[in-house]
């Protein structure tokens, strides 16, 4: 919905422009994490037993890869919503699965209690009927800023 309170207009422009920042400190951290898997990676092959991982090597290791695969999403979601003023839950649902997947993969079963792993199981549970829901329902997304124009609106449809 468009404001027509200059004051309100101003806010969003600051609002925007706090975006801009995040998504360039979002690359960054994209950056610093790809730093971070390869230098990892380099230093457990290089050990003793040279290129050989063992089995918690290997899923610490899937889970930084998630890590920086969940802050490109993150980076996607600020860019859409750059672009179009909308967040889409169908991509906030997906990175919030993804996350929990991540959570999952890289769980050490022996160190985590029973009643732990029932709410992480009620927790994928949730993520994944939230995101069978939504992709049922491609349009469902959350507008802020400006209104849609009768184009962008026959677009959708």
């Amino acid at each position: 919905m468009e404001h027509k309170d200059p004051f309100v207009e101003k806010l969003q422009v600051v609002i925007r422009f706090a975006v801009r920042i995040l998504a360039v400190m979002m690359v960054l951290v994209i950056l610093l994490g790809v730093l971070d898997v390869a230098w990892t990676l380099y230093q457990k092959l290089i050990n003793q037993p040279v290129f050989i991982l063992t089995i918690s090597e290997i899923l610490s290791t899937f889970g930084a890869f998630m890590a920086v695969l969940i802050a490109i999403e993150i980076f996607v979601n600020i860019t859409i919503y750059l672009r179009d003023d909308v967040i889409h839950v169908k991509i906030v649902v997906a990175t919030a699965l993804m996350a929990v997947a991540r959570k999952v993969i890289i769980l050490d079963t022996e160190k985590t209690s029973g009643l732990d792993l029932v709410g992480l199981a009620l927790l994928v549970v949730a993520c994944s009927l939230a995101y069978w829901l939504v992709h049922d329902m491609p349009s469902f997304s959350v507008r802020f800023g400006r209104a849609k124009s009768a184009e962008e609106a026959k677009e959708e449809q």
